[in-house]
């Protein structure tokens, strides 16, 4: 009995030793120096890389067969893939304003606008989950539901595939790429392929993170330790800065009112006010900011989370550095900055 007893206390000490090892390293994070590996990498990476951050550098775009990339280039850029041959993806995702169209809610066929601000598509590859409120499982099942929405494409795979189908370069380079040709299955293949090339790597903070201390700025890297101070890693962490998981909008206060009214019919069937948490990568240039675009500075942005996420008033001078420090995650895209 008596050693039964010791053999449990020996037990519950090891866990607590276990326990408070684990606190430390938790808490200890954002006042400890950078831990920096010991090995020394090529190219610009001549430092080391930083570990045991929570955030992590982009990797390069992939190397994917280059016709169907080009061919799903062509359908992005095609406004045949809605009903009325108005728009097209790049409309709304403009490769080269960010990936953005800059509106606050971008029109569909007709100039009907939709219901929310339109996400970049940059760097889309690495969500977890697509659209606003995460929707959409997979690039695939987005374009799915961007193809018959009333407020976007308005069109349907039927009326696509018959108009591809009719076009003799079209229905060339799809057979050669595929024994079946034009079909729902293949357009939905090339277009995705395409998107997971939209990745834009190398940015001043990944060059920071890969090794290179002078990559960022004193008052940007500050901006970075308060960035982790007030929280923002809690919800914005991983490779894509956000982009991985769900968070309720006014954890701590109710979002804008007006918010409320205008979706009224996804707060009812979605009581949490859930929204997959945006990436922020090139952050700085794809405003304006959250889900209804009714926020048009990253400072404004900035402050509006931190008293609804967090219930925070941050003073002036920590917004303008942690703003400083949200504009090194602009990356390059085709070896050009955003």
């Amino acid at each position: 009995m008596a050693s039964s007893l010791r053999n449990l206390v020996l037990l519950l000490c090891v866990i607590a030793l276990f326990t408070l090892v684990l606190a430390l390293r938790y808490f200890d994070r954002d006042i400890r120096p950078l831990a920096v590996s010991s090995n020394i990498v090529s190219g610009s990476e001549t430092v080391g890389r930083r570990i045991d951050e929570p955030i992590q550098p982009l990797p390069p775009a992939p190397q994917l067969d280059a016709r169907i990339v080009q061919l799903g280039f062509k359908l992005f850029h095609d406004p045949r893939l809605s009903h009325d041959n108005s728009i097209s993806c790049a409309n709304c995702h403009d490769l080269s304003r960010g990936g953005v169209d800059h509106r606050r809610l971008s029109p569909g066929v007709g100039g009907t606008p939709g219901k929310f601000n339109t996400p970049t598509v940059f760097n889309s590859v690495y969500n977890f989950r697509h659209m606003r409120q995460g929707t959409a499982a997979t690039l695939e099942e987005q374009l799915d539901m961007v193809i018959n929405s009333p407020l976007e494409m308005k069109s349907n795979w039927a009326e696509v595939v018959a108009k591809l189908s009719a076009d003799e370069n079209y229905a060339s380079a799809f057979g050669d790429l595929f024994r079946d040709g034009v079909t729902v299955a293949n357009i939905k293949k090339v277009i995705e392929a395409y998107e997971k090339t939209l990745v834009t790597p190398d940015s001043r903070f990944d060059r920071y993170l890969r090794g290179d201390d002078t990559a960022i700025t004193e008052e940007e890297k500050e901006g970075y330790r308060l960035f982790k101070s007030y929280g923002c890693v809690s919800c914005h962490q991983g490779r894509n800065v956000g982009g991985n998981h769900f968070q309720k909008l006014g954890v701590m206060f109710d979002y804008l009112p007006a918010a409320r009214e205008l979706l009224a019919d996804e707060v009812e069937e979605q009581e949490d006010h859930n929204f997959v948490v945006p990436s922020l990568r090139n952050v700085a240039v794809t405003g304006p900011y959250f889900h209804d675009g009714d926020v048009q500075t990253l400072e404004d942005a900035v402050h509006t989370m931190a008293v609804v996420q967090t219930g925070q008033s941050i003073p002036k001078s920590d917004v303008e550095r942690i703003v400083q420090f949200l504009r090194t995650l602009t990356g390059e895209y085709q070896g050009h900055p955003l």
